[in-house]
């Protein structure tokens, strides 16, 4: 085979290649109903992938690639990422190459006998009652957006709500008589989250007195929050806004919009609120994922031994 040819070749196999991440995109989609940012983040590890094989000239079809081709790409990887973006490489190939066996493209995995790194829980970050206070505290209110901004950060922290969550949230989806919120979470999963009575007339109030001084777009007359054009807000604005409400002010921590949901879970946590039931709230499909809290503060754990064992109320 020439060189032209084997250019050739080489074009061809990465065409199959992006035609079967194409097929796995709508499987992730279509059928296991996804969100759009857990898609992209598949597509972003399958295609590291296909760039190490484009500047490596390994000419294998995902049908063909064996697992030596895939440790010796995870080992490059290794040298530039730290074990938790390892980790969720390869699970995102795992996935991948399972998908495909699933299709009957091939019979087995490459990823069968590959392990991820050992990692730690990650201790998520989390404000304390008096921060949240000073930080929606310091919204300037007489600005344009400023009932707006405080009405997205009240929400955050009174429902627990992912950014994600939050940017669906309709008009339609509040049911403050029943005391509770619709909330779409990953997979379009559904549930139904309490809402506080504080909450409720920060809302009230924003859809009242704020929101009606901007026209939506078509297809946003449900949205509850919407931009200066009438728009939904997007991730980064979300993020904008927070980053810019913690220099007003003067935390210096590291918070992002999720730092919110991890408040909620946590204040909850340390006043005595069960475990399953902020599972629920949060949306988490295992208890494992929500158990990260009890990490953060173990100080209520001796008080709940303490007021509720048998023992603990008998003397020597």
């Amino acid at each position: 085979m020439n060189i032209v040819e084997d250019s050739q070749n080489h074009q061809n196999i990465l065409h199959v290649w992006k035609a079967n991440l194409k097929a796995y995109k709508n499987y992730l989609l279509l059928e296991k109903g996804l969100a759009k940012n857990s898609i992209l983040s598949y597509e972003r590890d399958v295609n590291k992938l296909i760039s190490f094989m484009n500047e490596y000239q390994i000419d294998c079809t995902p049908a063909e690639i064996k697992e030596k081709e895939v440790q010796h790409f995870i080992y490059e990887h290794s040298k530039k990422s730290n074990p938790r973006s390892q980790a969720r490489l390869i699970s995102a190939l795992r996935n991948f190459f399972n998908y495909l066996i699933f299709e009957k493209y091939r019979k087995d995995s490459p990823m069968a006998l590959i392990e991820s790194p050992k990692i730690g829980k990650k201790i998520p970050h989390t404000l304390s009652e008096g921060d949240i206070d000073t930080l929606i505290n310091s919204i300037d209110l007489s600005q344009p957006q400023g009932e707006r901004n405080r009405c997205i950060l009240e929400t955050l922290y009174g429902c627990g709500l992912r950014v994600s969550e939050l940017l669906e949230l309709k008009i339609s989806d509040l049911f403050f008589d029943e005391g509770f919120v619709r909330v779409v979470g990953k997979g379009k999963k559904v549930r139904f989250v309490p809402i506080n009575e504080h909450t409720v007339q920060i809302i009230n109030n924003y859809i009242t007195y704020n929101r009606p001084s901007i026209e939506p777009k078509k297809g946003f007359e449900d949205t509850l929050f919407l931009n200066r054009r009438g728009k939904k807000l997007t991730r980064e604005m979300i993020f904008t806004i927070v980053k810019k409400m913690a220099e007003v002010a003067s935390i210096h921590k590291v918070i992002s919009p999720h730092t919110f949901r991890h408040s909620f879970a946590t204040h909850l946590l340390e006043r005595g609120a069960d475990l399953r039931s902020i599972q629920q709230m949060l949306g988490h499909e295992s208890i494992t994922t929500t158990e990260i809290y009890l990490h953060l503060d173990t100080s209520f754990l001796k008080k709940t031994i303490e007021k509720h064992h048998p023992r603990s109320s008998k003397k020597d």
